[in-house]
C-alpha cells in the first residue's frame, strides 16, 4: 500500500508529465491505446549488469572469455564502439541512465547521495503512455523504485545467494543465486503477470559482477586452470600523473584487495579474522552449495600456503584469482541473458522488442595494476552497449557497428523514441534512433564530457572533469589536495601513460581542449568550476 506521503509527492509529477507527453498522445487517454496500436509499438527489454568490463565480452575482446549471448545480440544488431558514461560508479549511473541528464542536474552525484524518484524518468513516461514497465534486480538509488507497475529489486548492493528482495510488500528472500533469481523474476513477469495486449519495457539489471565477485555454486571450478595474460600496464609507476598515484584501486595492495573478502582465502592463517560480510554470504549457501565452495577454495587455501608467494609473484597471483573469480559470474551472465534472448524467440516476442545490453560503466581488468572504475581513463569511461533490433521493425535497418559518441544519458531519449514518446526538453542526452535507422544527424556530438564527484571516498579517486574526442582527452583532477590538468594522445598513446598538458608541442591542441570543454560544461550547465 502507498502511503499518503508518497502519494502526494507523485500526483505533481503525473500533472507534469502528462504535460509533455500531450503531444505523443495524440488525443488518446493514456493506457486507452486500441489493441490494434499496442501490437504497432515496440516492447523493450533493458538489461544491464553492473561493473561488466567491455575487455571480457568477447564481441569487442576475445582474450579472456567467450560470451555468445551478448554477441548474439550484437550480431543480431549493433555493436556500439565508442559508448560512454557520464560519471564512471553504480548509482549515479543509474540516475543519467534513468532520467538521460548528467549527475549535476539529476541530483545523484555520489554513492551516498539519495535519487530523487519523484524527478522525470523514462519508465514514468511510459507508463503514462500506456505501457506497462517493470524492474528486477539491483536498484541502488536509496529511493523506493517509481515509474514501474511491478518492481523487485535487492537491498543495497545485493547478495549473491539466496538474495533479500524489497517489494512495495516488504521485504522477500528466495533461494538460488542472484543472477538466475533476478532472469526467473524477469521471465515469471512476461510469462504470467503482464497484460499481453499491452506492449512492455522490462528492466532487468543484475548484480553481478560487482565485486567480490562470487560465482554461481555451479560454475566455482571454471577458468581454475586457465592463466590469463598479465596487462602490459599492470606495473605502472604513474609518473607524471598524481591523481593515477594516489588511488587505492590496486590489486597488490593487500589493505585494498583484501585476502578474506575478495580473495576467499578463508584461513587464520593467511587473513586476520573473516570479515563479516564474506560469513553472512556464506552463511546463505545450503550445506550441498558449501560442500562445493569448501572443496574449491580450501584447495587454494592449501595451495597458497604452501607456496607462500611474495612481491611479484603475489601480485600476479592475485590477479589470476581476481579474473577467475570475475569472469565466472560472467559466464552466469551470459547464460542468463541467453534464456531470455531464448523465451522471447519462443513466444514470437522478437518481432517486436528491441533488446538492449549494457553496463553501469566500465572496469579495470588489471590495467594499471587496478580493479574497479571512477577514472575518466579509458577502462572506466567505457562501456559495453549492444542492440538487437526487432526482426518487425524495418525501419531500424542498421545493423554491424556505430562508431559514433554516445553515452548513458542517451539510453532515455532512445527508448523514449522508439516507443513513440515525447522527450522532454530537460533531457540533455540524445536520441540514437537516427544511428539504429543507419543515419548520422549532422549536429552529432563530436566529443564527450564527463565529470566524477565521489571523493573522499572509497578507493581515493579524486574529482575530476573532463572532455575526449576522436584523438585527445583533457582531464581535470580538483579539490582538496589536487588541482591537476592532464592531456592525453589516445593515437600515439591509447594506454594513457604519458600527460602530455605541459608539453609545448600541444599547445595548440590544448587550447582547443579547453575550448570544447568549456563549450560542453556551459551546454550542459555544469558551470561550478568554470
Amino acid at each position: 500500500m502507498i502511503s499518503n506521503k508518497k502519494m502526494l509527492l507523485f500526483i505533481p509529477f503525473a500533472a507534469s508529465i502528462g504535460a509533455v507527453t500531450q503531444a505523443s498522445a495524440a488525443g488518446n487517454e493514456p493506457g486507452n491505446k486500441s489493441r490494434q496500436e499496442n501490437k504497432k509499438r515496440l516492447n523493450i527489454v533493458y538489461i544491464m549488469s553492473d561493473d561488466h568490463s567491455y575487455q571480457t565480452i568477447s564481441c569487442y575482446d576475445n582474450r579472456y572469455i567467450e560470451t555468445p549471448n551478448i554477441d548474439r545480440i550484437a550480431s543480431e544488431g549493433i555493436r556500439f564502439t565508442n559508448s560512454f558514461v557520464a560519471n564512471s560508479i553504480s548509482g549515479p549511473s543509474r540516475a543519467c541512465m534513468l532520467t538521460g541528464k548528467f549527475s549535476h542536474k539529476n541530483g545523484m552525484t555520489t554513492n551516498a547521495t539519495r535519487f530523487d524518484s519523484t524527478q522525470v524518468t523514462f519508465p514514468k513516461l511510459l507508463q503514462n503512455e500506456g505501457y506497462q514497465t517493470a524492474i528486477f534486480g539491483k536498484w541502488h538509488l536509496k529511493s523506493e523504485p517509481s515509474g514501474f507497475n511491478r518492481w523487485e529489486v535487492l537491498v543495497g548492493q545485493g547478495q549473491y545467494y539466496d538474495p533479500i528482495f524489497i517489494t512495495p510488500k516488504g521485504r522477500v528472500t528466495y533461494k538460488g543465486y542472484s543472477t538466475n533469481v533476478i532472469t526467473d523474476l524477469s521471465i515469471n513477469w512476461l510469462e504470467k503477470e503482464r497484460d499481453t495486449t499491452k506492449p512492455f519495457c522490462l528492466v532487468i539489471h543484475h548484480k553481478a559482477p560487482h565485486r567480490n565477485w562470487m560465482s554461481d555454486t555451479t560454475e566455482l571450478n571454471l577458468f581454475e586452470d586457465v592463466n590469463f595474460p598479465i596487462p602490459d600496464t599492470f606495473y605502472d609507476n604513474y609518473e607524471g600523473r598524481p591523481a593515477a598515484a594516489a588511488q587505492e584501486m590496486r590489486i597488490a595492495d593487500d589493505k585494498v584487495m583484501n585476502f578474506a573478502t575478495d580473495l576467499k582465502l578463508l584461513s587464520p592463517d593467511i587473513a586476520s579474522g573473516y570479515k563479516d560480510n564474506m560469513a553472512f554470504a556464506l552463511r546463505r549457501l545450503d550445506p550441498r552449495q558449501r560442500q562445493l565452495w569448501d572443496s574449491t577454495y580450501n584447495k587454494i587455501i592449501r595451495e597458497f600456503i604452501a607456496t607462500k608467494p611474495t612481491g611479484k609473484e603475489l601480485a600476479e597471483w592475485k590477479f589470476q584469482r581476481y579474473m577467475r573469480d570475475y569472469l565466472k559470474c560472467i559466464r552466469s551472465v551470459d547464460n542468463n541473458i541467453g534464456r531470455v534472448l531464448d523465451y522471447l524467440k519462443e513466444k514470437g516476442l522478437l518481432e517486436n522488442t528491441i533488446v538492449i545490453y549494457t553496463s553501469d560503466q566500465g572496469f579495470y581488468m588489471g590495467e594499471h595494476g587496478w580493479f574497479d572504475k571512477r577514472f575518466m581513463y579509458e577502462e572506466s569511461f567505457r562501456t559495453p552497449l549492444v542492440m538487437r533490433m526487432p526482426d518487425g521493425a524495418k525501419d531500424l535497418k542498421k545493423r554491424g557497428d556505430v562508431p559514433q559518441f554516445v553515452q548513458n544519458i542517451d539510453y532515455a531519449p532512445t527508448i523514449l523514441e522508439l516507443a513513440g514518446v515525447s522527450i522532454p526538453r530537460e533531457i540533455q542526452g540524445e536520441s540514437m534512433v537516427p544511428l539504429l535507422k543507419g543515419k548520422t544527424p549532422s549536429d552529432w556530438r563530436k566529443s564527450v564530457y564527463y565529470h566524477y564527484f565521489e571523493y573522499p571516498a572509497e578507493h581515493a579517486v579524486r574529482r575530476h572533469y573532463g572532455v575526449r574526442d576522436s584523438r585527445y582527452k583533457l582531464i581535470h583532477f580538483y579539490g582538496h589536495d589536487i588541482d591537476k590538468w592532464e592531456l592525453y594522445d589516445l593515437q600515439t598513446d591509447p594506454k594513457e601513460l604519458v600527460n602530455q598538458y605541459d608539453n609545448l608541442l600541444y599547445t595548440k591542441v590544448k587550447e582547443r581542449m579547453h575550448k570544447e570543454l568549456k563549450r560542453l560544461m556551459t551546454k550542459y550547465e555544469d558551470t561550478q568550476e568554470l
